[in-house]
């Protein structure tokens, strides 16, 4: 899969977020994208979702135009800014409720992806219960559980004990030949640990190339 950014720009009222935006993403490719509030990185992770639409300019996956089609691009699976479940189902509960959407998993690939995040033992717990990083990692499970061909994490690994974001950092640079997968993060340093392949950061209303991802 390819996604392709075109001259794309995005205004709320009289607030010009950012403009011209030209980015290609890839599939076997690792994206970090960087950014402090307010600079736009969630506005543009969630125009690629098809939850936002730009003011201008396209967002294309392998050449078809989804936003224009009032359509959610397919395969694409999302956290972005703070996770919301139903407080009173358990973390299995409320994967299970999300996954009856498309039903195309089954309770064992659900399991799966709370072990993956560390939320095994948490899995009958209800979710009014949870603490920030538990909250964190059932919104990172629902976004693995069903092997999305496109994965968009944003500021995901915020209150995550650092055991559990060293495994599931290493658990999506397994997943990286066959995905495409987008983390973005306020300081570049979070992102070390994922050997992104290429990173870019949103300032002044532009998208620059950090050569340096170091």
């Amino acid at each position: 899969m390819i996604i392709n950014i075109n001259k794309l720009s995005k205004k709320f009222k009289d607030n010009l977020i950012f403009e011209n935006v030209n980015l290609t993403f890839k599939t076997g490719k690792i994206y970090g994208i960087v950014g402090q509030n307010g600079t736009g990185k969630s506005v543009f992770l969630k125009i690629l979702c098809g939850f936002y639409y730009p003011t201008s300019g396209e967002v294309l996956y392998d050449n078809k135009n989804y936003l224009s089609n009032n359509l959610f691009p397919p395969e694409v699976r999302s956290s972005i800014e703070k996770p919301s479940f139903f407080p009173e189902l358990t973390a299995y509960e409320n994967l299970k409720l999300l996954s009856n959407i498309q039903n195309k998993i089954t309770d064992n690939e659900i399991l799966n992806a709370l072990k993956i995040v560390n939320l095994e033992n948490n899995k009958r717990k209800k979710y009014s219960e949870f603490s920030l990083g538990m909250k964190q990692k059932l919104a990172i499970a629902s976004v693995i559980m069903e092997n999305p061909k496109v994965i968009i994490l944003d500021e995901a690994f915020n209150g995550i004990d650092e055991t559990s974001v060293i495994k599931i950092q290493e658990y999506l640079k397994t997943l990286k030949k066959n995905k495409i997968i987008i983390v973005a993060s306020h300081h570049k340093e979070d992102l070390t640990n994922l050997n992104v392949d290429e990173m870019y950061k949103f300032e002044n209303r532009k998208v620059v190339k950090i050569e340096n991802k170091k």
